[in-house]
């Protein structure tokens, strides 16, 4: 088999698609069913993210397990061409670091949902996996703080709906 020359490599590596992928789209679709709404690949955070929720101060990645080099069983190094390959997944893996490091650097929670997990059998259980961090986040980040009533031997003032004797 003939080896492909690095510019044969960019064009046929270059037609794969990197949005709207059918994870993805599993996930979005999760996403809006559960009234969490979001936007989609903002460029101007690092990596751009598959999808941001501002409001959760969240960014989700949802990675192919080839193309991120996850250990499951989806991910193989081909057998053509290993030194390239493997080249290849490090370079990925240590961008994936860099981004996640930058996007926590700005105050985000980083979030990534791999391919094997949005398999048929585990499919339900990640997504509300996915859901109960995202409202562990927004409690975490939306709690309310007390605040100190005046001078603190003051009464509290009561609920709207109690009684006032």
């Amino acid at each position: 088999m003939d080896k492909m020359t690095p510019e044969q490599r960019h064009r046929c590596m270059s037609r794969i698609g990197s949005r709207n992928t059918r994870p993805e789209m599993i996930v979005r679709r999760w996403l809006w069913r559960q009234g969490f709404r979001y936007r989609v690949g903002v460029k101007s955070l690092p990596g751009t993210p598959d999808i941001v929720l501002r409001r959760y101060s969240t960014v989700i990645f949802v990675n192919g397990c080839f193309w991120h080099g996850h250990d499951c069983e989806k991910f193989r190094v081909p057998s053509t061409n290993t030194a390239f390959w493997e080249a290849k997944f490090a370079r990925n893996q240590a961008r994936d670091r860099r981004v996640y490091k930058q996007l926590h650097e700005m105050g985000y929670y980083v979030l990534v949902v791999w391919e094997c997990q949005l398999e048929a059998p585990r499919r339900l259980a990640t997504l509300q996996a996915l859901s109960t961090r995202l409202a562990e986040i927004y409690l975490d980040t939306h709690q309310a703080k007390p605040r100190p009533y005046g001078d603190g031997d003051a009464v509290a003032p009561g609920i709207a709906a109690e009684p006032q004797e």
